[in-house]
């Protein structure tokens, strides 16, 4: 129970079922071998690839291993360079927090001072080095200060002309209606001409959001990102997917973000499980597209691309996606890695018809993100590019 205490705190989700089919495994594999126990609760406890690492660290320390106990206190200490080979990564430091929740925070490395400038945009700044940071690897005070720093976040949209027209005294529409209203006030004997142009506003901001298992340590946080722009801004309409399709619109409306995401973890079934995006495209492609997706509108997807059955529909829906929208943006979190490529089946099916292909994963890929919506689109010109790399 307290194992798994450390490894819920450590970010794993880790219920009290799963610590009653551990004990029940245990009895069956019996404790007289360390190896059989070990993965007797990993079997049990992980629900991915990614999960093995926190878990296998955080399995040797609780269960006295001295060496793998000194790199966690190495933590808190200063570190010293010295002659020997290059040592294994620490642990998370979030894995360090639910071991040691007592231990006070390592402080940070001091800039040089030769490096100290008079301009302010070259001196030491916790929060530039906070947007560096990957949202896996924040501890629990990175990631409130992280909350915070989205919160302030906001996306320029540019804004694009409609067919609606607006007065305008310098336009180059002559309003006859209007001239005619005005010249009633002279007797007839002189009409003023009033004028108009075309009216130019924000096209509407559609998200859509992954919130399967793969994706639950950053859609947490992106949803923290979804519920600043909808409350920024007008005509802006969110949605979260895993096996199914959840309109959240309305619940990140309340200006309180916790009251905001308790009300979308209410209303949402699927978080943490499967991936179905094909379904979820054509249900919104069948459902919503029509309602949200008029007026040049833009489109943010917030998926790694990990689908269940990519065969089912997912490129003829991804397409038509494409092709009712403005702008199609693809947000990825794996991008994060400098060697990525679109080996899934799934990715190379969805890249051919996206418009930005952009990664999702820390402070300044959101920052990026608004640098990129305040950028005009090269109109779908590179999708030929990008179907032969996805091949």
């Amino acid at each position: 129970m307290h194992f798994a205490r450390v490894l819920r705190g450590a970010g794993l989700p880790v219920g009290p079922n799963k610590v009653i089919d551990a004990l029940a495994a245990l009895q069956i594999a019996g404790v007289a071998r360390r190896e059989d126990f070990y993965w007797t609760l990993a079997s049990v406890f992980l629900d991915r690839r990614e999960q093995f690492e926190i878990f296998d660290q955080a399995f040797h320390i609780f269960w006295r291993d001295p060496r793998m106990l000194e790199r966690v206190m190495a933590l808190f200490l200063p570190r010293v360079e010295g002659r020997t080979g290059q040592e294994p990564p620490p642990p998370p430091a979030r894995l360090a927090e639910a071991l040691l929740p007592n231990a006070k925070e390592p402080e940070r490395p001091q800039a040089q001072e030769e490096e100290v400038e008079i301009d302010a945009a070259f001196t030491f700044s916790e929060r530039e080095v906070l947007q560096h940071a990957d949202f896996e690897t924040m501890s629990n005070a990175e990631l409130a200060q992280a909350k915070r720093m989205i919160a302030e976040l906001r996306l320029p949209i540019p804004e694009v002309p409609t067919r609606r027209l607006q007065a305008d005294p310098r336009g180059p529409l002559i309003d006859l209606r209007r001239s005619l209203r005005a010249a009633m006030c002279y007797g007839g004997d002189v009409i003023p001409l009033e004028r108009r142009s075309q009216a130019d506003r924000h096209p509407p901001l559609v998200v859509l959001c992954d919130i399967s298992g793969s994706m639950s340590r950053y859609s947490r946080m992106f949803l923290h990102f979804m519920h600043a722009i909808t409350n920024d801004r007008d005509r802006v309409h969110t949605f979260v997917f895993g096996t199914r399709l959840t309109n959240v619109t309305r619940n990140l409306r309340h200006r309180d973000v916790d009251v905001a995401l308790k009300s979308v973890s209410d209303a949402v079934a699927d978080w943490s499980g499967g991936t179905r995006i094909g379904v979820c495209l054509k249900e919104f492609n069948l459902r919503w597209s029509r309602r949200v997706l008029g007026q040049n509108a833009v489109v943010l997807m917030i998926t790694d691309g990990l689908d269940r059955d990519p065969g089912v529909g997912l490129g003829a829906e991804t397409e038509r996606l494409h092709k009712s929208c403005r702008r199609l943006i693809w947000l990825n979190p794996l991008l994060r890695y400098e060697g990525f490529e679109p080996r899934p089946a799934g990715v190379r099916i969805m890249l051919p018809h996206v418009d930005e292909f952009l990664p999702a994963h820390n402070i300044k890929s959101l920052v990026e993100l608004g640098r990129t919506l305040a950028r005009e689109p090269a109109r779908r010109r590179d999708g030929p590019k990008r179907a032969r790399l996805a091949a």
